[in-house]
């Protein structure tokens, strides 16, 4: 393949992505369950593979749209399915109840004290004593409910 072909081929892959992650929803990417980073993965691989090796074009692109509307039919069953989305995407995790940390629920998804800390400060909290809930999210972002003011 010609140095102007490689060229035009990855314009198409570029703007086939960009069209297909639109169509697709802001969804898509934006939560980084376990379904959205393996779905990312593969479809990055899948579509680097038709950008540097010797592919044909039109197979990588089929399969890449056959894995986004796979996504899309796991992650419409997932949005009504309790018990779907707890397979395929995971479940918040429980770290700290009315300011009481867990800590076998720390080390069981190896979060480190400045891991805990981090998502304690920005959320503008110093002390676990302080919160009401903190849950690791599927996504793996730890979200903090700050506990009650006192008068």
């Amino acid at each position: 393949m010609l140095w102007w072909q490689e060229c035009m081929r990855a314009v198409v892959i570029f703007i086939y992505g960009l069209i297909l992650v639109r169509i697709a929803g802001r969804r898509v990417f934006g939560r980084w369950s376990a379904l959205d980073i393996i779905v990312a993965i593969i479809i990055g691989s899948n579509l680097s593979r038709a950008l540097t090796g010797p592919v044909p074009l039109g197979g990588t692109l089929a399969a890449t749209t056959l894995m986004m509307a796979l996504h899309w039919v796991l992650a419409q069953i997932a949005a009504r399915s309790p018990v779907f989305a707890g397979i395929v995407e995971g479940k918040p995790r429980l770290l700290a109840r009315g300011g009481r940390l867990q800590r076998s629920e720390l080390l069981r998804d190896a979060i480190s004290q400045h891991d805990l800390e981090e998502a304690l400060h920005q959320s503008g909290v110093e002390h676990v004593e302080e919160t009401r809930l903190v849950v690791l999210q599927p996504s793996g972002k730890i979200t903090v409910l700050k506990g009650r003011q006192a008068a």
